[in-house]
């Protein structure tokens, strides 16, 4: 699927796989558990029968599991821009190893029980097989364990069924909780800290740094000087090797003031703790640059999607949209950077365009070009070519064409008076000196103008301070901006991508459920029992959201397809015990008899499946090194998930079950009443 979808081996298709074989594993559990019960529960039925009624049992709720889980998914692939792209590859390959997981639990599964299992041993009530046979007191030992399990279990149980009853019996009592635990759920989520991605330590760190307009080149070269002495003296143990250019950054801040630098930080496993990682090397590097007199030096981390700005933080377009001029929107940004500064929850805030610089101007009077025979296109070009440079020619030189530029010599450009040593060429042939028709000044000019969507700009970034996320620290610089009358915001890089994402997850969220829905109605061609299967899914959310909040994650994109993956797997325990409970109900059966009989089978495979998948997913909670935060963000916000879908909703799913059926057939019972007495007859 990956070859023909043209996806490659990476970050997002590989948590595809990981959470993919954790749902594997579950269906194949699924299957063996139901015919080792009914092998259990049926002294001398053979593997083979077993198989065959386990499968008529059984195969409704394989096909409905893996139709909610690719539903849950399937959104998630028709979403747009830089966000589409990361959900696009991570929802086909959940929907892809479904659709392969569903036909190995239909055709591969029931061929190795019917073929590997066996029946049971009377006297140890183990599987009967040649190791047990030739180790008899190994099978006596496991035979002790099996026992003591299998009774814990059974006590277990069966205090689990009696709890049930009583909470079917005080149903409004427990309904209340349900809407307690709703209602935490919204409030903890809105009160996440929302991001776009999580920062990673990809191993290197950026430098900007900027001196006042008119610096020379030597100032420049000192600061970069200064800048390596610190990293290879103070940061020894963590940095591997740097180098800067002096002049360089990019289109718009470069010049002969600014300074460009690249950090090599040393392999993970040298650097162990946080307090080595890059975050924090940039941290303790930008406040000792503080101290530089004349530099401002910003130490950032690369941003996780390369071309999606320069480091991570927030990417603003402060907008001129009231039509000020240009002092009165330069004094606005000046003022919204002081501010900024000032700011406790916000660093490191900077334009990202060079100061104004002096720059020599030179009045042409027309009059006196006139008088002189002299042409104003002349002028320019002659101006342009003596102190620019001008592309005139090829040449080939050892077999290679090279190109000849025409410039003057250094001598006669290096200052302002050089100009009177300028000529024009007049109409007559005449030359005539620029002294004889212009005048030199100075004038104070931006080295760049900037637009965005056609209004004029200044871009405008940062990042925000230890323990605040860069939702809130867009909020907050989006607040201050706020102040100044005639000026708007617009977003654009990473900042863009991460209001785009947390606008959509609810619609997500929404169409996700749909789908989930009327998926599981057009297959069991009912509205009851998806209701019942779609009410159980808070209960496991609630444990992603409660999770993610203790370990002082964010609301990002990680966190989103974990709370899509929590939603699918909450709906599946649902589906595995409802199945059984509406069998139960076909062969006649009270819906409460019916729920109970489904949660004392389906207890079982349920925790199996669940802890299973827990322990699979743990290592991404528990991760470090390279990319460990992305892992660290869908392990964690999964496993509690799990856990509270597992803890909660096993009592809370036949609960459901029996209000649902018991209100669908009290409707019916009243519908029918109505009808009869519309009819004058006697309802049936």
């Amino acid at each position: 699927v990956f070859h023909f979808a043209g996806f490659s081996i990476n970050t997002l298709t590989l948590f595809g796989l990981a959470l993919a074989v954790g749902l594997l594993v579950d269906d194949a559990i699924v299957v063996v558990e139901n015919v080792e019960r009914l092998i259990h529960e049926n002294p001398g039925m053979s593997a083979r029968d077993a198989t065959i009624r386990s499968m008529g049992e059984i195969q409704v709720a394989l096909v409905a599991i893996a139709l909610v889980l690719s539903a849950v998914f399937l959104p998630m692939s028709f979403f747009g821009g830089t966000t589409g792209v990361i959900y696009r590859q991570f929802s086909l390959t959940i929907i892809s190893a479904m659709a392969l997981s569903v036909l190995v639990a239909l055709i591969l599964s029931p061929a190795l029980t019917s073929t590997l299992l066996r029946p049971q041993n009377a006297e140890s009530g183990l599987q009967d097989s040649a190791l047990m046979r030739r180790f008899p007191r190994f099978g006596q030992r496991v035979a002790a364990g099996q026992a003591w399990f299998n009774r814990t279990l059974h006590d277990g149980t069966t205090r689990y069924v009696n709890n049930i009853g009583i909470m079917v019996a005080g149903k409004w009592r427990f309904l209340g909780i349900y809407l307690l635990v709703v209602v935490l759920l919204v409030a903890l989520f809105l009160r996440l800290p929302s991001s776009f991605l999580p920062s990673e330590d990809q191993g290197t760190l950026s430098i900007q740094a900027r001196l006042p307009s008119g610096a020379t080149t030597e100032r420049s070269l000192e600061t970069a000087k200064a800048i390596e002495r610190y990293f290879l003296n103070q940061e020894k143990d963590t940095v591997d090797g740097l180098f800067t250019v002096t002049g360089g950054g990019s289109q718009a801040v470069a010049g002969q003031n600014t300074v460009q630098g690249f950090v090599k930080l040393k392999d993970w496993s040298q650097r162990p703790g946080k307090d080595l990682s890059a975050d924090a090397v940039a941290q303790r590097a930008t406040a000792a640059f503080k101290g530089l007199r004349d530099a401002q030096v910003f130490v950032l981390v690369p941003p996780v999607v390369r071309g999606l700005g320069s480091a991570t933080g927030f990417n603003m377009q402060f907008l001129n949209r009231g039509g000020m001029d240009r002092q009165a929107f330069l004094a606005a940004r000046d003022q919204l950077l002081k501010e900024a500064s000032d700011d406790r929850r916000l660093q490191g805030v900077r334009s990202n365009d060079l100061p104004d610089i002096a720059t020599l101007k030179v009045d042409a009077d027309p009059q006196r070009m006139t008088a002189f025979g002299a042409n104003p296109s002349d002028v320019n070009a002659t101006l342009a070519t003596a102190w620019g440079g001008r592309y005139v020619n090829d040449f080939v030189d050892k077999g290679r064409v090279k190109r000849v530029y025409v410039q003057g010599d250094a001598p006669f450009r290096s200052s302002p008076e050089a100009l009177g040593q300028w000529y024009v060429r007049t109409a007559s042939g005449a030359m005539t000196p620029f002294s004889a028709f212009s005048r030199l000044g100075w004038s104070v000019a931006p080295s760049s103008l900037s637009r965005f969507n056609g209004v004029p700009s200044f871009e405008i970034q940062g990042q925000s301070a230890p323990g605040i996320s860069t939702g809130e620290a867009m909020t907050e610089i989006e607040a201050i901006a706020s102040k100044f009358p005639g000026t708007g915001v617009a977003w654009s890089g990473a900042s863009y991508e991460e209001r785009l994402s947390t606008g959509r997850a609810p619609l997500l969220y929404a169409i996700s459920l749909l789908v989930v829905f009327l998926c599981l109605a057009a297959l069991y061609e009912s509205w009851s029992i998806p209701l019942a299967v779609v009410l159980v899914i808070p209960l496991g959310l609630i444990g992603a959201v409660l999770a993610v909040t203790l370990r002082g994650l964010q609301n990002d994109v990680y966190l989103q397809i974990g709370l899509l993956t929590t939603m699918g797997l909450a709906a599946k325990n649902a589906i595995l015990m409802n199945e059984f409970a509406e069998q139960a109900e076909r062969k006649g059966a009270r819906v409460i008899d019916a729920a109970l009989a489904a949660a004392r089978i389906r207890l079982r495979p349920i925790l199996m499946t669940s802890f299973s998948f827990i322990f699979g997913v743990l290592p991404l909670a528990l991760a470090s090194g390279a990319g460990a935060n992305s892992r660290i963000a869908i392990g964690t916000s999964v496993i509690g998930g799990m856990i509270s879908a597992t803890t909660l909703a096993i009592f809370y799913i036949p609960l459901f079950f029996v209000l649902v059926r018991r209100g669908v057939r009290d409707g019916i019972r009243t519908l029918h009443r109505r009808l009869g007495r519309t009819q004058g007859e006697a309802p049936a």
